[in-house]
């Protein structure tokens, strides 16, 4: 069992950053696959970016890759979303996941879900 919590959300102008955590508590947390999806009003939810258990592979869509970094500490069981440059159709509620998905952009194959952060880009 693993439980997950997102923090680091809130409001920026278009062009500025902001980092995102997803922090983990439960059993070996360095033994899961985690990714990041958002979804935005009106809209089904979509995939950002992956990164393997180890942090050695990481994948991200086209529409933040260049922009988007993603990374984990394993040793304190946080992963982090460094997002820079970014733009009004960022604006969503990002949502953290942890599992052994069979495909990295496939959200319903992940096991373990947060609750949510929302970021809001203005023009």
């Amino acid at each position: 069992q693993v439980q997950l919590v997102e923090s680091g959300g809130g409001l920026v102008q278009a062009g500025g950053s902001l980092r995102l955590s997803c922090a983990a508590s439960g059993r070996t947390f360095s033994n899961y696959a985690m990714g990041w999806f958002r979804q935005a009003p009106g809209k089904e939810r979509e995939f950002v970016t992956y990164i393997n258990w180890s942090g050695g592979s990481t994948y991200y869509a086209d529409s933040v890759k260049g922009r988007f970094t993603i990374s984990r500490d394993n040793a304190k069981n946080t992963m982090y979303l460094q997002m820079n440059s970014l733009k009004p159709e960022d604006t969503a509620i990002y949502y953290c996941a942890a599992g052994w998905p069979g495909t990295a952009v496939a959200g319903h194959e992940y096991d373990y879900w947060g609750q949510g952060t929302q970021v809001t880009v203005s023009s």
